[in-house]
């Protein structure tokens, strides 16, 4: 099968690899690439002591570029959205890991059953729901915007040499904001209409509302919200 990946680069590759393993021919189409802020991040552990929580790898990654800085934080409870996440963490050296399963409300519970103060290490745009779970749970918490998800306008070229290859057989969405990109560029949702059947496979309920509704038939959603999951609707 065909199938085309919107993450930004860094876990596109990853996942492309994946896709080869499997035996399919992955092609990328970043719709937005990170861009760092370690001295954010920085200056909010320095400022706090208490547990951490991330709902992305990305914010693992900006943690990582902090060298010798994180060794004093290591030892504080982190709490992190899917154990891929939580493995990065662990990578890093962090000591004491918790993982949800679910999403950011699943992850607020999990926090509000351990701590009442949390620093949030946290990506803009993000969805709100880990925070209105923390504030419904009334636990204490301070946000760190730590990176920022900058999108990329893929050209007409670009676009073209995707559909242009052969037929596409699916869409792998991780992210309500990656699919709401997607159908925002006239010729990528053009090109799905015209090529009907392309399926739209996405990670979660909330990226699956991103999807048009003349659309919505051919989407399907993950059973749980991890990469292994959504690779299991191929």
């Amino acid at each position: 099968m065909r199938v085309l990946v919107t993450r930004p680069a860094h876990s596109a590759e990853k996942t492309a690899q994946r896709l080869r393993d499997m035996g399919h021919e992955p092609l990328l189409l970043p719709l937005r690439q990170p861009v760092h802020d370690s001295t954010a991040a920085a200056a909010a552990l320095a400022s706090t002591s208490g547990a951490i929580a991330v709902t992305s790898a990305e914010a693992v990654r900006v943690l990582s570029a902090l060298g010798e800085q994180l060794h004093p934080h290591l030892a504080r409870p982190l709490f992190a959205v899917g154990e891929t996440t939580a493995e990065a963490a662990r990578s890093l050296g962090f000591r004491s890991v918790a993982s949800s399963t679910g999403n950011g409300s699943d992850l607020a519970e999990l926090v509000g059953a351990h701590i009442e103060d949390l620093l949030y290490l946290a990506g803009t745009p993000r969805a709100e729901t880990f925070e209105a779970g923390l504030r419904e749970l009334g636990i204490r918490f301070s946000v760190a915007e730590c990176y920022r998800m900058q999108p990329i306008a893929p050209g007409p070229a670009e676009i073209e040499a995707i559909f242009a290859g052969g037929r596409l057989d699916a869409v792998l969405f991780y992210s309500r904001q990656t699919a709401e990109d997607f159908f925002g560029v006239t010729e990528l949702r053009l090109a799905l209409s015209e090529q009907s059947g392309i399926r739209l496979l996405c990670l979660s309920e909330a990226v699956a509302q991103a999807i048009p509704a003349a659309l919505k038939k051919n989407a399907a959603i993950a059973p749980m919200p991890d990469e292994k999951s959504l690779l299991s609707l191929l």
